[in-house]
Order: structure tokens, then C-alpha cells, then sequence
């Protein structure tokens, strides 16, 4: 049996594992319940994944994030580790597939969305397979204090029951000790068991500013520090209108949001991840299975709901150890609105009733009936049928998606897919009795390995022009031989969806408890609270602040936030003089640009920056070469 270190290196190419990782494989190779508390970047897939290899049997990943399920498994099966998900909108005949693939051997990691450990189907297939650790990613959703409490997360200390001796590690990037302790409780686990990371990042460096200029501030970081960025706003409107405001501006941007089609949204975040500059302007729908170390800063334009979705977004920045900027631009408005979003995001619970019954009367789906059943979402039709505001009816959708009466998958254009539901022998003789169809599947076969044991997403246009067929032609030959029960065929949607994941209930057997639901609203209320006390504070260091709210009450100031460096320039006086010793002071370290510079002297205008040092040249303190690095004349 290999060790944890001989898998890292040949499956990742890792010569040694980050802090805490191998303590925590350790832990679950010990047979022992493990909760991982590690920031965004910590490499928590790495404490669940290395330890899929080393035991024999499968892994349940259960995570609540399809497009990082989805990412994972592809990096998996890039890796040739054998990796499948089952996630909300699947059709029924690929659960099938993947879930005999589990049972009868082959896969090593199965990653499912949470409400699927309340299918009975799912639980069949589960109490069979040979299970040998269950993950549980996000792990901060199973808590109602959590900032993205999900009740379906509950019903995975259910499951355990099916296999009572196999080890549970939980893994989260952002939970209060309140909600740390909270998790062990909900999973149950056997004996008390944490590994916590702390939250410092010293190389990350907190910045509020309180403008009514935001454009005029967010052009000035992104000249000043340059390199890749993120920009968050909350609306998809303003995507597109501050990335082209940078554009106008001579720096390279593009937007990202829910909205754009998956090949748009994967296009778009590739260019964006492959080049060394340039921002992605986005809404939060942007972030999960980043892997981009080099990002230089994130700035948000808008106000972040809590400390925890702040703490995730900003960390996205600086994963290489260099210094990097998180940055929050708000004025007094921005408060205001953070607060009304609070109602509308907490519609009444008989109006989230109300939303369920008009959802299921527009699709006609009788009570008791409708399990698994998937329609396009029209919600423009709906809301027009029932006279509901359109804001009101998605925010009841994502609670009574939350409480797994349906669910909204993510990407709502899945490229196609194709499995052959008949041996290889009987494909040839259908394909020797059947020419028409011959080449589609020939190429087929040729282009994607793995469609008689799987569903196997396919590009139409690419068979096509293999073929010398048009893409409709190829679809109407996939439909046929579906038809004819050859293959299994689903073609693309680029229509929203939603899938009934379980039978319909009259709408005075949904319980939702009033506690629950209060609770809940409580709870968002504290975190907005607390994020308005943090940019709000202009006292106290912006790294201790989101550390003491995550229970990390011992820390030291960073000196780099711009609380620390403003109480320094108190300190040392506001004169030129003594911006001219901090740049003397900093090009004692080693030669440097204006431009690396002005990333270190964060707080300094371009403006007051180049006076400076042009004193400083003319007086001949500091030297420039031909290369414009920057050095003391004597050094």
C-alpha cells in the first residue's frame, strides 16, 4: 500500500504536503472523525483525496458547490483517478450508470450534492457500496450558524448509520467556534476532533476605503498594483459596466456572472487564469475552484453579506506568498442596502408556500407525484400566471431548493451526452445492418473513449465535421438510434431548469419551523452587522478584527492594513519628508520599479509618489538604471 506522501508525488507532483494537510490524513487514515478548518487555498481536497488512494473502497465527497464538484472530478480523471458525481439535474439513466459503476468497483471518488442522501434510489445503491471515508466539504452548511445553513446537509448523519465504522472528515474554510463546534455535533462525531489552521495572511494586506468615487479608486489600484485582480459587484448589470469602464481605461478586463452560457462563463475564466494581468470583474457566482496563485488584488465594490463570504473572496488573492490587496470601496448607502436585502432575501414563510404551490400548479404535478421530474424554469411565466414578484418567487426558490423539494441546477447549458446502452458486439452488428448511421459512430467512438460504461459529454459540431454532416444532422441521427434504444442521448439546454427532487407535498405538510426560520434570519442579521462593524472601524487592525471574529482573539497586528499603516504615518508625521524615509526605507530591502513601489506604498497617491522620488533623484539620494530599478546612491 502506498503512503500519503508516495500518492502526493506521483498524483500531484508535490515534493511535501502544506501545513496541517499531512496531520489531517493522518487523523482519517487513523480511523478517526476529523473536522479540517483551513483557509481558501489551504488545500483542503487534498485531506479527503490522498486518502481515497490509500484505502481500498470509495469516498462520498458530499459538497454543496456543483461547479466545484464538476471541476474536481475533471482534475481527477486528468490525474487517471477514477472520479464521478451525481448532482441535481442529472437524468435518472445516468444516476443509474454511475451509481452500478460504485457498487460493482472502478471508482475510487463519488461526489453527490447533499439532497441525494435523501433518495431512496441513492440510499439503495449506498448501503452496497464498500464505503471508506465520507467527506463533507463546506461543512459550515451544516450548521444553523453557519452563514449558508442547508437543511438537507442534516440527513448526512442519517447515512452514517449505513456504515457506522467508517471515519467522517468535515472541511470548511471560514466557521466561528461557535460554528466549529456546532459541526462535530450535527455529524456526530464519535469523539471531539479538530485541526484549525490559523486565518493570518501576512502576505494580504485589508484595505477600506469610504468614497463616493468608486470607479476612481478601483482604477487607481489596479494601476498601482497591477498584475491579475478580481472585482466583485453584486449585480450582473454592473459587471458588464465596470469592466467596460476598465477597458476604457487601457486595462484588460471581462465580466462573469450566472447569466452566461458555460461555454461563455469556462471561456471566459481560462483566458482569465492563463494570463498575468488583467481583472475579472464578477458577481459571487465567481471563486470556488479557483487556481490562480498569482491574483494581485481583490476588490470588492460593493458589500460583502458576512465576514465568512468576505474571508473566502478575499483569500482568492495571494495564494503564491506575495503581497497582495483586499480592498472594500463602500460609501454610506452601500449600508443601507445591505440591511434591505436582509427582508428580501427572508420572504414569509407562507409566501415561500405560496411560491411552491404556483411553482408546482404551473407544471400541472399532481400531490404525491413529480419525483425526478425536470422542466425548463419559467419564471417570467410563472410570476406573470400568479402575479408574484420575480425577486420574491427566486428568493422561495433557493429556500425550498434549500429544503430539497427541487433543485435549480447551476449550469443550465450542459454540452450533451451520450451513453451506449448495448454491447460492443451488438453495436456491430447494428452498426453492419444500419450504414446511415455508421460514421456518426465510428467517429463517435474514435473521439470519446468510456460511452459504454458512462455518460460521456460530446460536441455535436466537432462529430459533424468529422462526418462531413451538419450538427442537426448528427443530432437527428443521436435521436434515432435513442429512439431505437442504441444510446442513450441528452441533448443541450440553454433554457434554465428545474428538477422536482421529490414527489409533491401539500403545502400544509411543509414544515418549516418558525424557530428555524427565525433563527436563520437572526443569524444573517449578525453577520451583516458584523460586516458593517468591520469597515466601519478605523481603529483597530482590519486582520485582527476578521480574526477575532473567527475566534482567534491572541493575534498581533499585521502592520500592513490600512489602519496600521495610517497609524504608523500618525506616528511619523504627515510631511514629505517622512514619505521620503519610508521610500529610502523600503528601497533598503532591494532595488525596485516606481511601480513596485507604489504596491508597497499602498496608501500613497501616484501623484505624491513621483514628487517624492524625483526630489529624492534630484538631491542624489537614490540612483536609477537604465532598467528604471530604483537603489540608494551607496548601496
Amino acid at each position: 500500500m502506498a503512503s500519503p506522501k508516495e500518492i502526493l508525488q506521483k498524483c500531484w507532483h508535490y515534493d511535501s504536503f502544506r501545513p496541517l494537510q499531512e496531520e489531517i490524513i493522518n487523523s482519517v487514515l487513523s480511523g478517526n472523525d476529523t473536522l479540517a478548518l483551513l483557509p481558501t487555498g489551504g488545500g483542503k481536497s487534498l485531506c479527503y483525496q490522498v486518502p481515497a488512494l490509500v484505502n481500498e473502497g470509495i469516498t462520498l465527497v458530499v459538497s454543496p458547490l456543483i461547479a466545484l464538484i464538476k471541476d474536481q472530478v475533471k482534475q481527477l480523471r486528468e490525474r487517471h483517478i477514477p472520479a464521478a458525481c451525481i448532482v441535481s439535474g442529472m437524468m435518472p439513466q445516468e444516476i443509474d450508470v454511475i451509481l452500478n459503476n460504485c457498487v460493482y468497483g472502478g471508482i475510487r471518488l463519488l461526489y453527490v450534492s447533499p439532497e441525494r442522501l435523501n433518495n431512496r434510489t441513492f440510499i439503495d445503491h449506498f448501503r452496497q457500496m464498500n464505503i471508506s471515508l465520507i467527506a463533507v466539504d463546506e461543512a459550515h452548511c451544516i450548521s444553523q450558524w453557519g452563514y449558508d445553513f442547508r437543511p438537507s446537509y442534516l440527513e448526512i448523519s442519517r447515512a452514517r448509520q449505513y456504515h457506522p465504522d467508517v471515519p467522517v472528515i468535515a472541511l470548511t474554510a471560514s466557521a466561528t467556534p461557535e460554528v466549529v463546534e456546532d459541526i462535530m455535533n450535527k455529524l456526530e462525531f464519535r469523539k471531539k476532533n479538530k485541526f484549525v489552521s490559523s486565518f493570518a495572511r501576512k502576505n494580504l494586506s485589508y484595505c477600506v476605503i469610504k468614497s463616493e468615487d468608486k470607479q476612481g479608486n478601483l482604477l487607481r489600484i489596479a494601476r498601482n498594483v497591477g498584475g491579475s485582480g478580481i472585482v466583485y459587484v453584486r449585480s450582473r448589470r454592473n459587471t458588464v459596466e465596470t469592466a467596460k469602464m476598465l477597458n476604457d481605461n487601457d486595462i484588460p478586463a471581462t465580466f462573469y456572472h450566472a447569466g452566461l452560457t458555460m461555454t461563455d462563463r469556462d471561456k471566459r475564466q481560462r483566458e482569465w487564469t492563463n494570463s498575468k494581468r488583467g481583472v475579472m470583474v464578477a458577481t459571487n457566482a465567481f471563486g470556488m475552484g479557483i487556481d490562480k496563485p498569482d491574483v494581485r488584488f481583490v476588490v470588492h465594490l460593493d458589500l460583502p453579506e458576512s465576514p465568512e463570504a468576505y474571508f473566502q473572496e478575499a483569500g482568492r488573492a495571494g495564494r503564491d506568498g506575495q503581497r497582495s490587496y483586499a480592498v472594500i470601496i463602500y460609501h454610506d448607502s452601500d449600508i443601507a442596502k445591505l440591511y434591505d436585502g436582509l427582508d428580501r432575501e427572508f420572504p414569509s414563510i407562507n409566501m415561500i408556500r405560496n411560491c411552491y404551490r404556483a411553482i408546482c400548479n404551473f407544471y400541472q404535478i399532481p400531490v404525491g407525484s413529480g419525483e425526478d421530474c425536470r422542466f425548463d424554469f419559467d419564471i417570467e411565466g410563472i410570476c406573470r400566471t400568479y402575479s408574484i414578484d420575480p425577486y420574491t418567487l427566486f428568493a422561495s426558490s433557493k429556500f425550498l431548493e434549500r429544503e430539497g423539494l427541487f433543485a435549480l441546477p447551476e449550469h443550465n447549458d450542459l454540452m450533451s451526452k451520450i451513453h451506449i446502452s448495448i454491447s460492443k458486439e451488438e453495436l456491430y452488428r447494428f452498426q453492419m445492418g444500419n450504414k446511415k448511421y455508421g460514421d456518426v459512430l465510428t467517429v463517435t467512438l474514435r473521439l470519446y473513449g468510456g460511452v459504454f460504461t458512462d455518460y460521456v459529454s460530446i460536441s455535436e459540431k466537432m462529430i459533424a465535421g468529422r462526418c462531413g454532416l451538419t450538427e442537426t444532422d448528427v443530432c437527428n441521427v443521436f435521436k434515432e438510434m435513442h429512439r431505437l434504444n442504441i444510446v442513450e442521448y441528452q441533448q443541450k439546454t440553454i433554457k434554465p431548469q428545474i428538477v422536482f427532487t421529490s414527489p409533491r407535498v401539500d403545502i400544509k405538510d411543509i414544515y418549516i419551523s418558525d424557530k428555524n426560520y427565525n433563527d436563520l434570519k437572526i443569524a444573517a442579521d449578525k453577520r451583516r452587522k458584523a460586516m458593517v462593524a468591520y469597515v466601519t472601524n478605523c481603529d483597530d487592525c482590519r486582520s485582527r478584527q476578521l480574526l477575532d471574529y473567527f475566534g482567534e482573539s491572541e493575534s498581533s497586528n499585521c502592520q500592513c492594513c490600512d489602519v496600521c499603516i495610517e497609524k504608523r504615518k500618525e506616528k511619523a508625521g504627515t510631511d514629505p519628508q517622512s514619505l521620503e524615509q519610508r521610500i529610502i526605507a523600503s528601497l533598503k530591502d532591494q532595488p525596485q520599479t516606481i511601480k513596485q513601489l507604489a504596491e508597497r506604498l499602498f496608501d500613497v497617491s501616484g501623484e505624491e509618489l513621483t514628487k517624492a522620488v524625483r526630489h529624492l533623484l534630484d538631491k542624489g539620494i537614490i540612483q536609477m538604471d537604465r532598467d528604471y530599478f530604483m537603489r540608494l546612491r551607496n548601496s
